[in-house]
């Protein structure tokens, strides 16, 4: 595990707790793990950190008229590294609002800067969920994309993401080979 977490390039990058989407520290034993993609063509990993820590992504959906809060997810992966900015005991806002998306898992979220290389992100995702698997006990069936989670009072429900490993807005055969290489690396631990 520790030849592939090499592979991966983490870095811990914490939002520290007490503040912005860690304001309120939610105990999580994480069932799930959710993709993402970013759709932001300007920013890495590091800008992505860098924007969680400052408190720039709000949450733009309303309850009762006030702002849930912050957004906030476990891991931003570009093509030269894996950043984690909350630990993933702890539930983030990254998938379905209330509901079990953000109670139960491990958000990643997948940068698309312009320039950048897609495969290697897509490749270093693989491998980064493989070793949460593991760690978690997490089974394959369980890697969802966030699709999988319908947001209530949103048209459509299920959001195109992660866009790129979706076939016509759903997990068709793009998802299935993600999860193929995510198997694969899996079974190298």
């Amino acid at each position: 595990m520790a030849a592939m977490m090499r592979q991966v390039n983490l870095k811990v990058d914490m939002v520290p707790a007490g503040t912005y989407g860690r304001k309120v520290v939610r105990p999580m034993i994480p069932r799930y793990i959710t993709i993402h993609s970013t759709q932001n063509y300007t920013a890495d990993a590091e800008r992505h950190a860098l924007a969680l820590k400052r408190g720039a992504l709000r949450s733009a959906i309303r309850k009762g008229g006030n702002r849930i809060g912050f957004l906030i997810w476990h891991f931003t992966v570009d093509d030269h590294v894996a950043i984690q900015h909350m630990p993933t005991s702890e539930q983030g806002e990254h998938a379905d609002f209330d509901g079990p998306g953000n109670r139960y898992s491990i958000g990643i979220e997948m940068c698309e800067q312009r320039g950048s290389n897609l495969a290697a992100t897509i490749d270093r995702t693989a491998k980064l969920t493989a070793v949460l698997m593991k760690k978690n006990n997490i089974p394959l069936k369980n890697v969802v994309p966030h699709y999988h989670w319908p947001r209530n009072g949103k048209n459509p429900p299920n959001k195109n993401c992660p866009h790129f490993l979706m076939d016509n807005g759903k997990p068709g055969k793009k998802w299935q080979a993600f999860l193929g290489r995510v198997n694969f690396y899996y079974q190298k631990l």
